[in-house]
């Protein structure tokens, strides 16, 4: 008789773990929207949230550092008409963040340093082109300053920022509601799950189907689908019988998936969560209060279930931070920030080791904020790898973050000048803050001077 053989992997014990108290956001009042995206975005600097706004939509962006209890009357990013629906920060400058609104447009806004101190009702930039609400924002991966928005016009949008204008119009693919819409890593594909039941891969630039899959799953409620390691699909959605599924895809072979696995009967939709570097997946569903997470490997079963973390609380959205924000000396390997009725709390996912030292099998080179391609070669044909970075000793920024210019002439919204001043006092205070910090090397290196000359 043979003995089953435990499959060895190096994220079997990960295990995930709140913070204290004292480290959460708290009294912050999370949007009652009732729509399907994560409602938080987050970066090594700053974390956003949109939050409930009488009359017209509104989200709330803090310096990570800022915890515990926020005061009821800190500035918000106010400038939508209509509720907020979906918040992202550009991968290329943590200051950058678009939001997509109940009022048809998108904006695009610039966090000074330190986080807001008014509150902010000029965006940089204003993006018009949608007939209806939009509720899926992506930044492009590799590309600077190129922005995919999806609406519920059926229509998606692939912007170039910096100019304020729409330069591919995909919109006689999809004929009922847009689910989901993501970029696969180097950014020369969409993937899109429709309420058609059509799961497609496009090229973004032609706006044309490569391939698509109908029926992933069964069940007539939401589709979620993201690319993982390799081109391959994972999607998540619901049977027939309405009980929540996970499957595999390659896209080489849509026939049938390389593996369905069921899962539960709730009735959150589930948004997963890939990380590259270790192929792990999270599936944090809505509703509910737990956060399941699977390896996606090379062998059968190819997804393979690790672990769960489970709580009393259930979560509003997520948050999901890259991976140069993560404390790397406590073999940290994610970090969600869990959105409650009124308060954010990070959890935080840990592989125990021993050693205090760089486990360079838990951390290979990952994706740095810096872009490959300019906006105006990539929509001319361009495609631009992601420049990796190590972290080794910490993620440290060698050069200035990626400046967000915009092209004032070519504009077809005007912003306002109240952007622009904002914009040159944030210089003016990090010139002042850098004077600062030489005046007092300076002061240390004369005394060191002085002492080593009353020795002499």
């Amino acid at each position: 008789m043979s003995r089953k053989v435990v499959r060895s992997s190096k994220f079997r014990h990960v295990f995930g773990q709140a913070v204290k108290a004292d480290q959460c956001y708290d009294d912050i009042r999370i949007s009652q929207m009732t729509w399907d995206s994560n409602f938080c975005s987050v970066n090594p600097k700053f974390v956003a949230m949109i939050v409930d706004a009488s009359g017209g939509g509104a989200f709330i962006v803090l310096p990570l550092g800022k915890t515990g209890r926020i005061d009821m009357s800190y500035p918000t990013v106010c400038g939508h008409t209509g509720p907020v629906l979906d918040i992202e920060f550009c991968p290329h400058n943590d200051n950058i963040i678009a939001s997509g609104s109940e009022d048809c447009s998108v904006m695009i806004w610039e966090i000074p340093e330190g986080g807001l101190t008014t509150q902010l009702t000029e965006p940089v930039v204003k993006l018009e082109g949608h007939s209806k609400r939009v509720g899926i924002l992506s930044w492009h991966p590799t590309a600077h300053n190129v922005l995919l928005t999806a609406g519920c016009d059926n229509v998606v949008i692939l912007w170039n920022v910096a100019r304020g204008e729409a330069v591919v119009r995909i919109d006689s693919v999809h004929t009922d509601l847009i689910y989901s819409a993501c970029w696969n890593p180097d950014g020369s594909q969409i993937l899109t799950s429709c309420k058609d039941k059509t799961m497609r891969v496009l090229d973004p630039r032609k706006g044309t189907v490569l391939i698509e899959k109908e029926k992933p799953h069964e069940g007539s409620r939401p589709i979620r689908a993201v690319f993982v390691s390799d081109g391959k699909i994972l999607s998540t959605g619901f049977s027939r019988m309405s009980e929540r599924q996970v499957a595999l895809w390659d896209p080489n072979n849509f026939g049938e998936p390389m593996t369905l696995q069921e899962l539960d009967t709730s009735s959150g939709v589930l948004l997963p969560f890939f990380d590259p570097d270790t192929g792990i997946v999270y599936l944090c569903g809505k509703g509910d209060s737990s956060i399941r997470y699977f390896e996606v490997t090379d062998e059968a079963p190819y997804v393979h279930y690790l672990s769960m973390y489970s709580s009393k609380e259930s979560q509003k959205g997520m948050g999901y931070m890259p991976k140069r924000g993560l404390e790397v000396n406590k073999c940290e390997i994610s970090r969600f920030y869990k959105l409650h009725e009124r308060k954010c709390e990070p959890v935080v996912m840990t592989v125990p080791r021993k050693s205090d030292l760089f486990q360079e099998d838990l951390y290979p080179d990952t994706i740095g904020p810096e872009p490959s391609v300019e906006a105006d070669d990539w929509f001319q044909g361009k495609d631009g790898q992601p420049i990796r970075i190590s972290l080794k000793d910490g993620f440290v920024a060698t050069t200035k973050a990626k400046e967000f210019k915009v092209h004032k002439s070519l504009l077809k919204t005007t912003t306002a000048s109240a952007g622009n001043q904002q914009d040159n006092s944030g210089e003016v205070q990090s010139l002042r803050k850098e004077v600062k910090d030489l005046k007092a090397a300076v002061e240390e290196l004369t005394k060191r001077v002085k002492a080593l000359e009353s020795q002499d």
